[in-house]
């Protein structure tokens, strides 16, 4: 049975259903001979890790009850006492985590899964690669920091995985990884890649106010509390530019060209949630009406959308063909069109729901199990790991 010690950073939707999803695939999961080993689970406050890293995981019963706690809205420190994990505070945290990177990195191996939506997580990432540490990430901003942050995290590619960062469960990176590896130049970028623009921008193509679009994806639970992190485009502009780094592109966030749906005045620190809802995005309507009819005459239609050409990296709202695959859009869905030498003509087309909790985390765990061959195991019966003729899961020495 191969294992796979991880720990989990942040416990928001996609962390917890993640467990769940954990805890719910264990029978498939033996058949596949995997076992994962979840041996800390972290939010913003504590830390909660096993008695014993080495030998000991926090079994389903804790994880259970982590998921439970953290949907009601409290701190991992309210855990009750399950007697077989330890709680520490957010202050102790990063020296746990390092300390059990240092103590089972380089024998076991430990794979750090980061689903949190903080950049706290960048300098802990850093230094567990240093210890053999292989990382797997649904958090986008670790490779949107500075270039150095970057080229450190990705300094091994074989030991990071980061598949749900864009488009969730979608394989987009992997197929941009396949198109690269075969030496098919990718030469071209375009896509939606915001499943709560998408639905905005498909939705006022049938003639509904923007407003009214926008309160009712906030109902329906598609943006986030405060809209206008959906509608600045930064979330769009953060995937944009783990593209364009994939493709070679040495470029910083402040390179990316970003169109806000709103204008400075309404920002977050000068306008409540809810006098923008109530007042201020109203007079949005007209601008966007009209956006939209002059895109129809022209026999095309309007999408938020990410374009990566040549030196070209902007987001924002673009004229497409009604007919093309991003025109066709509707709903939720991401949809990414990748031009390359092969695709010149016909562009590969990746299309499907690419957000919510329960798809990105399907794609976290799929990046999980991709990575098991870096991990020792053995065969059953066999009396060493070392009889299955693998490598522990050791980085090279620079």
């Amino acid at each position: 049975m191969k294992t796979i010690p991880l720990i989990l950073m942040g416990c928001g939707g996609v962390g917890r259903q993640l467990l769940q999803h954990i805890v719910s695939s264990r029978s498939l999961h033996a058949k596949l001979g995997v076992h994962l080993r979840v041996v800390g689970v972290s939010d913003s406050k504590s830390l909660v890790i096993a008695l014993d890293v080495k030998q000991k995981e926090l079994d389903d019963n804790i994880l259970t009850e982590v998921c439970r706690v953290k949907s009601e809205g409290s701190s991992l420190s309210e855990l009750p006492g399950l007697g077989e994990c330890q709680v520490f505070s957010n202050s102790e945290s990063r020296t746990k985590v390092l300390g059990i990177a240092s103590l089972i990195g380089k024998t076991t191996g430990l794979a750090l899964v980061d689903c949190s939506a903080s950049s706290e997580t960048i300098g802990v990432l850093k230094q567990g690669v240093d210890l053999g540490c292989c990382v797997v990430l649904a958090n986008k901003k670790p490779l949107t920091s500075t270039l150095e942050d970057y080229d450190k995290l990705v300094s091994y590619p074989r030991y990071i995985r980061h598949e749900s960062t864009v488009g969730a469960g979608l394989p987009v990176i992997s197929s941009i990884n396949r198109i690269i590896s075969s030496g098919d130049p990718i030469h071209r970028i375009v896509g939606s890649l915001s499943g709560t623009l998408g639905y905005v921008m498909s939705e006022v193509e049938d003639g509904k106010p923007l407003s009214q679009v926008v309160k009712s994806a906030k109902t329906l639970g598609y943006t986030e509390p405060d809209p206008r992190d959906d509608l600045s485009g930064m979330d769009v502009a953060r995937k944009a530019l783990i593209l364009a780094r994939l493709l070679g592109r040495r470029i910083d966030l402040c390179s990316i060209r970003i169109e806000s749906l709103y204008p400075e005045e309404m920002e977050a620190s000068k306008m409540s949630v809810e006098d923008f809802l109530n007042g201020g995005i109203v007079k949005l309507d007209k601008n966007i009406e009209e956006r939209v009819r002059k895109a129809s005459l022209n026999g095309n239609v309007l999408r938020y959308v990410c374009v990566i050409e040549g030196k070209r990296c902007e987001v924002g709202i673009q004229e497409l063909p009604k007919n093309s695959a991003l025109g066709r859009l509707r709903g939720s869905d991401n949809v990414l069109e990748i031009y390359s030498r092969c695709y010149g003509q016909q562009p590969l087309v990746i299309q499907g729901a690419g957000a919510g909790n329960d798809t990105t985390a399907a794609g976290v765990l799929a990046d999980i199990l991709d990575i098991q061959d870096l991990f020792p195991g053995k065969k059953f019966g066999s009396p060493a790991w070392e009889n299955w003729g693998l490598e522990p899961c050791i980085l090279p020495t620079k």
